[in-house]
């Protein structure tokens, strides 16, 4: 999921938002100020109820970061590196690159999501008793009773094992263990996912035709979601699978054309665009890697705008851009190559200086020629040592 606004940092974490989290919220303001706390609490003016419906919406955003600030938290005292946190329409996405070594660091560091809302819940419920018994206002108490709710939903709704539900992390960790096959157990918990996202469609359905209205569109739409996500996962675990062993520079292009930033854009399309099949341009300034620009961001540009701009102004900055050493792991490499790269990735050697591409194609031969790899012998052993069952350490 796509970040649309960079909120900033938080224990060293990015932290942004979708856009599409602005439909969530306008959502839950109508709901709440034109819907429920009408309905319970009658008399207030207008405004009082948008107050409140606004501070609901704005405080369950911050429940839900939260809840995903546990998981990148946990997932880093467990070796693994956290891109940042993104909010939009159905929660957040914590961004973690690579996966967990061990059955019990993946059970910890999905278990501890569901943990965290349950707490934020039982704080907003105690908030609600002291302030019912303060005699505070009415809307107050409703809105802290609102969040305690919710948390508490949010926390068994993703406790159901189905992924990519946290339940589903739960699930993969222990069949992970059971079976000491860190693929088949995510297979099965991405099916079960699967499974449960077609169920809430047919129920959401169901319950829009009987007249359930919006209800029951939002339970199809989340059911969407559930299907789209695992069949995602599931197809993520089998190209891991296919490229558990393969290193960065295995199959990276090497000596890649390199540009200057400073480079005017008319001066690419003429010199490199219109007479080289390169369709990938890491850029350099000073000796330094400076961004990336693909060909579909020079197509982008107007005829006046490439005699004007300079490579640098249509570039992927540098921080945005994916990069890996030669010899680091390529399934590791894979989920952070999404973004305004197109599925690039840049190949940097201890220097930083630009060595290789990586590229979907370069994915795809990879993926066609995994079964050409040298096979184990028939009995052998294949698990992995950190695959090896070690729960719950």
């Amino acid at each position: 999921m796509r970040e649309s606004i960079r909120l900033g940092t938080i224990a060293g974490i990015r932290v942004g938002l979708n856009v599409s989290v602005l439909v969530i919220v306008a959502i839950l303001v109508f709901g709440l100020a034109f819907g429920r706390f009408p309905e319970v609490y009658p008399g207030h003016e207008v405004w009082a109820y948008l107050l409140a419906g606004t501070i609901s919406a704005v405080l369950l955003l911050a429940s839900l970061l939260a809840h995903e600030l546990a998981h990148a938290v946990v997932a880093r005292r467990n070796g693994i590196e956290v891109t940042g946190i993104t909010l939009w329409l159905l929660g957040g996405v914590a961004q973690l690159q690579g996966e967990p070594r061990t059955a019990g660091a993946d059970l910890r560091i999905a278990v501890i999501g569901p943990v965290t809302s349950l707490v934020v819940g039982a704080v907003f419920a105690a908030a609600a008793t002291l302030a019912a018994a303060a005699a505070g206002p009415d809307l107050l108490v409703a809105t802290l009773a609102y969040l305690a709710g919710i948390n508490a939903i949010l926390a068994v709704f993703n406790m159901i094992p189905a992924a990519p539900l946290d339940g589903g992390r739960v699930l993969r960790a222990f069949l992970w263990w059971r079976r000491g096959d860190r693929t088949a157990a995510a297979v099965t918990a991405a099916r079960a996912g699967r499974v449960f996202g077609l169920a809430l469609i047919a129920v959401g359905f169901v319950q829009f035709v009987l007249g359930a209205g919006f209800g029951g569109l939002w339970l199809a739409l989340i059911g969407f979601f559930l299907v789209t996500a695992a069949s995602a996962e599931e197809q993520q675990t089998r190209v891991n699978a296919a490229l558990r062993d393969v290193r960065v520079g295995d199959v990276m292009t090497t000596d890649p054309f390199v540009a200057d930033a400073t480079t005017p854009v008319q001066d690419l399309v003429d010199n490199v665009v219109l007479t080289h099949r390169y369709s990938t341009y890491p850029l350099a300034e000073d000796g330094r890697f400076a961004g990336l620009v693909t060909l579909n961001r020079v197509r982008g540009t107007t005829p006046d705008q490439r005699r004007t701009l300079s490579l640098a102004d249509i570039a992927c900055p540098p921080d945005e851009v994916p990069t890996a050493h030669p010899h680091d792991s390529l399934p590791d490499l894979l989920p952070r190559m999404a973004g305004c790269t197109d599925g690039r990735a840049v190949v940097l050697n201890d220097e930083g200086d630009v060595v290789g591409l990586i590229t979907p194609s370069d994915i795809s031969r990879a993926l066609q020629t995994s079964e050409l790899r040298a096979s184990p012998p028939p009995g052998a052993d294949t698990t992995a040592p950190d695959d090896r069952r070690t729960w719950p350490s």
